[in-house]
């Protein structure tokens, strides 16, 4: 996210986590090369996006509804292809040189925020601090490991998201990826590169994702 901002790689990497693979903000009419579905997920990455769908079911829940009360918190772990990193990070004008990542993070949001959210005219969230933790697989030199903080807010009229910021905060990492890191989050800190990704995620999770688990959050409104 991200990396992605998890609404990205919480919303910047919270909510996009829910994407399935491959998917990072591909235009309507120019599918991702690396667009995946279903079908060709790895078994990893098949086994996580079933971890999440509980998760997934309960935000779908709270954006859904006329009011909600109480937290949704979960544990969410999702694995990023190199492909997918490096489209993201060319957008903030750096490159990722390393493989995959694998990621983590304790997803906390207050149900009756996502009702605000689709319910005001107009609303702006700011989600709670998030820490991201992340390994990249390195066979040759050990798996680095690295962690980040996020605390995004999101504006939203009439129901979508249109103006989103990831509140990147601090990051420790090995030198070389921290410097990565540094760069990309210190750019998008300051001119905000990633608002139109995020936005874009955002409401596809709201709209197409959710009706991904339609039966089941709808069944219990």
């Amino acid at each position: 996210m991200t990396l992605k901002a998890a609404f990205a790689v919480v919303f910047a990497f919270g909510l996009v986590i829910f994407q399935p693979s491959g998917s990072i903000a591909a235009q309507p009419d120019k599918p991702a090369a690396d667009d995946s579905t279903s079908a060709n997920l790895t078994p990893e990455e098949k086994a996580e996006k079933e971890g999440r769908k509980a998760c997934k079911v309960e935000v779908c829940r709270a954006f859904h509804s006329k009011a909600a009360t109480g937290e949704i918190a979960c544990h969410v772990v999702k694995s990023w292809r190199k492909e997918q990193l490096v489209k993201l990070v060319s957008k903030l004008k750096v490159t990722w040189p390393y493989n995959g990542v694998h990621c983590a993070t304790d997803l906390s949001v207050a149900r009756a925020d996502l009702v605000r959210a689709m319910t005001e005219p107009k609303a702006e969230i700011t989600f709670r601090k998030h820490v991201v933790t992340c390994t990249v697989a390195d066979e040759k030199k050990g798996d680095k490991n690295f962690k980040f903080e996020l605390t995004p807010k999101v504006q939203f009229e009439n129901g979508k998201a249109t103006k989103a910021h990831a509140n990147w905060g601090k990051i420790e990492a090995p030198t070389l990826i921290k410097s990565a890191l540094w760069t990309a989050t210190a750019a998008d800190n300051t001119v905000n590169l990633l608002s139109g990704t995020i936005v874009d995620e955002v409401n596809d999770f709201i709209t197409k994702r959710c009706d991904e688990v339609k039966d089941q959050w709808a069944a219990q409104q």
